[in-house]
């Protein structure tokens, strides 16, 4: 049983061939709702991709572009956070055990290199991982440094070596009774 998606978009590998064939996606909204719950997002309001796809010697070429339109809860207060990605790919699929790891350098340019998985190369996979990664890991809103200080936590200049000193300045230049 392979693995399914929630946003699937194969190109199988006998329709592409040695000139750039250009693809754009655009995921639904069911679509982009099940990629909200696979990521723990708040929603996925928009994701598109616009690729360039081709094959050569060594497999095959994705370049592109994938847009993204998010909402992501901020990882202290829960507030929503709108957060849009745009982000440029460029990947290199290659058969099983072809060197899966290696990055390939193309002038000033270096291609993440994938396994191909089954009889294509899955855009919309692309499309998702990439915006995944785009995406702050840990979202702040503008409550959050307030919110964080009610609930004790130092910033990261007062918890810092000199963090400590600050507080000892202050109390040998106050006044003395």
């Amino acid at each position: 049983m392979g693995v399914t998606t929630e946003f699937s978009r194969l190109e199988r590998l006998d329709t592409i061939g040695g000139e750039d064939r250009a693809v754009t996606i655009a995921a639904d909204a069911e679509e982009r709702a099940a990629l909200a719950r696979r990521f723990d997002l708040v929603a996925v309001e928009r994701l598109e991709g616009a690729f360039a796809v081709r094959r050569d010697p060594s497999g095959v070429l994705v370049h592109g572009t994938v847009r993204a339109a998010v909402v992501q809860a901020c990882s202290v207060t829960g507030d929503p956070l709108s957060a849009t990605i745009d982000e440029p790919i460029a990947l290199r699929f290659v058969a099983p055990g072809a060197g899966g790891d290696d990055e390939i350098e193309l002038g000033s340019d270096s291609i993440d290199t994938v396994e191909l998985e089954g009889g294509g190369v899955d855009l919309g996979e692309v499309a998702a991982e990439t915006m995944a990664l785009a995406l702050d890991p840990f979202p702040r809103s503008p409550r959050a440094e307030v919110v964080l200080r009610e609930a004790g936590v130092l910033s990261e200049e007062e918890a810092g070596p000199f963090g400590a000193l600050a507080g000892l300045k202050a109390r040998l230049a106050a006044p003395k009774d």
